[in-house]
């Protein structure tokens, strides 16, 4: 029998394998292509967490929906998950898209020390960004983790632990995306923040899920996961565009999106 302990150690480490892909930004030794290449695989990487999200959240709206299709009863429920699932992926997009113009954009400036009228993007910021935008959906697999466990269906929650330490372990890889261009390697303090904003919350989920489980809280924060990875990637895949020829730039992104499927493949072995 696993004890609540060990399934709450196990949700920590799930979480914290983010560290993994997060070492990666420390290669001092890099050619330039070769960050831009890096950069177009994390952006194949955070689109699969899109789709993979999406389909969590859209899943369990969908399913309310259809059993009162079904049963003609109140719609109530499925009323509730439609308008928290909006809510989620709208303000994912339009928060993050308001953080961006008053806390990450930067204006510009011409060769006089003049500021110009475009903005720049600070990478640190956006990278945690990424960070948060991976957090509320690494929140959404603790609550699994911790449900599974809660429901004694505790094969199935090891399972969980090991597909998603090894997915969070390629997410961390998304989160240091904006970084791999700069000359300087991030320090270890930011690395140490980014890893505890992205990968904490699989630890904390994986508590509350153990004592709570909610369909609502999965709703929220994964459509908010969602919608944020939407703008965050569409920021990414902006400021590579035009570093990397069309063949590169495509097929880091096919790269990152095969990296991204297959290792989601173990988490579905468990029937996930």
């Amino acid at each position: 029998m696993v004890s609540f302990a060990t399934i709450v150690g196990l949700g920590a480490i799930a979480g914290f394998t983010i560290y993994f892909g997060l070492a990666a930004s420390k290669i001092r030794i890099m050619k330039s292509q070769t960050r831009y290449v890096l950069s177009a695989i994390a952006t194949g990487i955070l689109i699969f967490l899109i789709y993979d999200v999406l389909s969590n959240s859209w899943s369990l709206v969908e399913n309310s929906v259809l059993a009162y299709a079904a049963s003609g009863g109140s719609p109530g429920t499925a009323i509730e998950y439609l308008l928290v699932f909006f809510a989620g992926l709208g303000f994912g997009v339009l928060g993050l898209s308001a953080y961006e113009r008053h806390y990450v954009s930067m204006p510009s400036r011409n060769g006089n020390g003049v500021p110009g009228s475009r903005v720049s993007t600070d990478p640190y910021r956006f990278s945690m960004m990424i960070a948060v935008g991976i957090g509320a959906h690494n929140f959404g697999e603790g609550l699994a983790i911790g449900n599974s466990f809660a429901s004694g269906a505790i094969s199935l929650a090891l399972v969980l632990v090991i597909g998603f330490g090894l997915h969070n372990s390629t997410e961390g890889f998304g989160i240091m995306g904006p970084l791999v261009k700069q000359s300087e390697t991030p320090s270890n303090r930011f690395l140490l923040y980014a890893g505890l904003v992205g990968g904490g919350p699989t630890f904390l989920g994986t508590v509350i899920g153990s004592f709570w489980a909610s369909d609502i809280a999965k709703i929220l924060f994964l459509s908010f996961a969602a919608g944020a990875l939407i703008y965050v990637t569409l920021v990414m895949y902006r400021s590579i565009e035009g570093s990397l020829p069309g063949g590169r730039l495509m097929g880091g992104i096919f790269t990152g999106i095969t990296l991204g499927f297959l290792t989601d493949l173990i988490v579905s072995i468990g029937g996930a």
